[in-house]
């Protein structure tokens, strides 16, 4: 295993974290509010970002999203390359391919996903879809949603055709509330569409939990380290390096299975069980890391206003999204006891 990035991983790095870092400001976020950033999506395309994953892999978004989830900037970036962009690219047919990659590159058409699927959803064999999906990520940013029906086949909507309903998350995600009534819906690839899609999509937040907690633990660091109590910065104590020392660890954890991961995607090898992995540590070590970030920040980590808040809340809303630790934990349990390779 080589996780070392490739030039072309290492120049979209570099050049995301230029992008994040000037315009996802703590004061910008506050502005945004619970929305997206529409001028810092326009920056991300037209620095041809998103249209840079087809090239760079999985490996490379989860580089990129390591960087977004350090200022948590609010735009639907993993959504819409995963559900989007390797979905359509890995199982469309060729006519969905040249019909829809086009405006994914371009990032002028935002897709995200209804998953997992958990019998919310009911589709016909003729392509027609109804069910309530409660809330799905970026919704209100997306012209498509890629939805898991209940028999775990893949069908993608359009959100004009059915029916949203704002709403709000513990994160601030553009969620909505979708409304299938006999919605019309395209099939995407077959049997193994599912699987494989749940995978990267888990392999991906992972990623973006990752620059979630290096974010927090970065801005408890700068605070401890000047903050002082008796004379004494807060970092010179036993007790806060230790802390500081466990979360770093966590974070490290989440890092490492997410590259395997997205690594082993990359080169066809697979990676089912390696994707379970990262979303159980992105799950049980994230939320340790963004509450000792918290934790760190004394009174003011409580403070709705302080921007460690922001990384607190997506720190768990990504706990839970695409599956709960003991969940995750659960479905790898089960695909090992049955041997399966992936």
């Amino acid at each position: 295993m080589d996780f070392t990035p490739t030039e072309e991983q290492a120049a979209a790095r570099d050049l995301a974290r230029e992008i994040f870092t000037d315009l996802a400001t703590p004061e910008r976020l506050a502005a945004v509010g619970t929305g997206s950033d529409a001028e810092l999506w326009k920056a991300l395309c037209a620095a041809g970002l998103p249209g840079a994953v087809e090239d760079i892999g999985l490996l490379g978004l989860v580089l990129l999203l390591e960087e977004q989830g350090r200022v948590t900037a609010q735009v639907p970036f993993a959504a819409s390359c995963v559900y989007g962009l390797l979905a359509v690219a890995a199982h469309g047919t060729a006519e969905q391919r040249d019909r829809l990659l086009p405006a994914l590159r371009q990032g002028s058409a935002v897709v995200t996903g209804a998953l997992p699927a958990r019998g919310g959803v009911v589709a016909s064999a003729d392509g027609v879809l109804s069910g309530t999906v409660t809330w799905v990520p970026w919704l209100r940013d997306a012209k498509r949603v890629l939805v898991a029906a209940a028999d775990r086949s893949l069908w993608l909507v359009r959100v004009a055709d059915a029916r949203v309903e704002p709403v709000e998350l513990t994160a601030p995600w553009a969620a909505g509330r979708l409304i299938l009534d006999r919605t019309p819906g395209e099939r995407l690839g077959g049997p193994a569409a599912y699987e494989d899609v749940q995978a990267c999509a888990r392999t991906a937040f992972a990623g973006l939990q990752a620059g979630v907690c290096a974010g927090s633990l970065a801005r408890a660091v700068a605070h401890t380290n000047t903050r002082e109590q008796f004379g004494r910065p807060l970092a010179a104590k036993q007790g806060v390096q230790l802390r500081a020392a466990d979360a770093y660890m966590d974070t490290e954890a989440i890092r490492v299975t997410t590259y395997e991961a997205a690594w082993r995607r990359d080169t066809g090898l697979p990676y089912c069980t390696h994707a379970l992995t990262a979303a159980w540590w992105a799950s049980e070590a994230g939320k340790r890391v963004v509450h000792a970030g918290q934790h760190l920040h004394g009174g003011m980590g409580a403070d709705l206003d302080h921007p460690v808040h922001r990384h607190f809340l997506w720190g768990r809303q990504l706990d839970a999204y695409l599956g709960c630790g003991s969940e995750v934990l659960q479905e790898l349990g089960d695909l090992i006891a049955k041997g399966e390779p992936s």
